[in-house]
């Protein structure tokens, strides 16, 4: 490449990287996915007060299906770093686009070793970071079982945890399903998705609780908005 060649290509990278472009990205994205979701699946949102607008925060979120990043996003309107496994990075366009919306390669799907130490790395940044502390999409739509990574995670960490809970997502998109079922905001009676943001939790509450305590204390508080999120997304219908 000749030197104009290298000092365009570095202005280019100098204005996606400014500040500015990434603001007026992350709000033109914003708008536009919250119209997709809102028109195409009826999505409704409460709690969003309930989200730190600055600092390191670990979203925690009940999964349900693959539209869960995207929808959370939408709901705390605030940029979240998402962790992804490092295999989605091989197509190089794909992964030039995840990475416009700060994901994070980590090396399996879940809590492990790898992804705490990104994780850490990143709230240590003061970003907001979204996980799924089940580890995987849900089988049949109800919660499972915490991964016992999260607790670690929990003990590591000094950030606000905020609990979100998803529902009607596994409605929409089965993990057995390849493709989702749209579910538009003028169908009449269509049970569309819903995200509920609840209060922050101090993250010292969990410093000297036994692991199965944690777990199950977590369960219960991502359980509490996810029931929420139900009750929302059934009134909207």
């Amino acid at each position: 490449m000749n030197r104009n060649g290298a000092q365009q290509h570095g202005v280019s990278h100098a204005f996606l990287d400014a500040p500015i472009a990434r603001r007026l990205m992350f709000k033109g994205s914003h708008a536009a996915t919250t119209a997709a979701f809102t028109l195409g699946f009826s999505l409704r949102t409460f709690g969003m007060r309930h989200m730190p607008l600055r600092g390191p925060a670990l979203v925690v979120a009940n999964h349900q299906s693959f539209l869960d990043p995207p929808m959370v996003g939408v709901a705390v309107r605030r940029e979240l770093v998402y962790l992804a496994r490092k295999t989605l990075f091989r197509n190089r366009v794909f992964a030039a686009l995840i990475r416009a919306y700060n994901a994070v390669p980590i090396d399996q799907e879940g809590i492990g070793k790898d992804g705490i130490r990104t994780i850490l790395e990143q709230l240590r940044m003061g970003r907001a970071v979204l996980v799924f502390p089940e580890g995987e999409r849900t089988p049949d739509g109800s919660m499972v079982p915490l991964k016992p990574g999260i607790q670690l995670l929990i003990k590591r960490t000094q950030a606000p945890i905020v609990p979100v809970g998803i529902a009607g997502a596994y409605q929409a998109w089965p993990r057995w399903r390849p493709f989702p079922v749209p579910r538009p905001l003028f169908v009449p009676g269509a049970e569309g998705i819903a995200v509920v943001i609840g209060e922050p939790v101090d993250s010292r509450r969990y410093i000297d609780m036994p692991r199965e305590q944690t777990l199950a204390d977590l369960f219960a508080r991502i359980d509490v908005v996810r029931r929420q999120a139900e009750l929302l997304r059934r009134h909207a219908a």
